[in-house]
């Protein structure tokens, strides 16, 4: 996750954006998830591994890619080792 990042403008670069990330309740982040300032990912999302999210994921969906797309709403009664 990063919180903070920079300008691309070469005359602006020394400064830095410095936004917060909110993971609300319940989340579940695969391995290698990159999350990027001012994203918001909604309770109960689960985001894939690799994935970089750029966008807010809304409540209880699943987002995987680079960069991450909603691709579903989370099941809620999945069996064993499914998401």
């Amino acid at each position: 996750m990063a919180t903070i990042n920079h300008m691309e403008d070469p005359e602006k670069r020394a400064g830095m954006i410095f936004q917060p990330i909110h993971i609300e309740k319940n989340v579940w982040l695969g391995a290698n998830v990159t999350v990027l300032p001012g994203v918001t990912i909604g309770e109960g999302s689960i985001i894939a591994a690799g994935a970089v999210v750029t966008k807010d994921v809304p409540a209880n969906m699943v987002a995987a890619g680079v960069p991450a797309k909603v691709i579903r709403k989370v099941k809620k009664d999945t069996e064993k080792g499914e998401i």
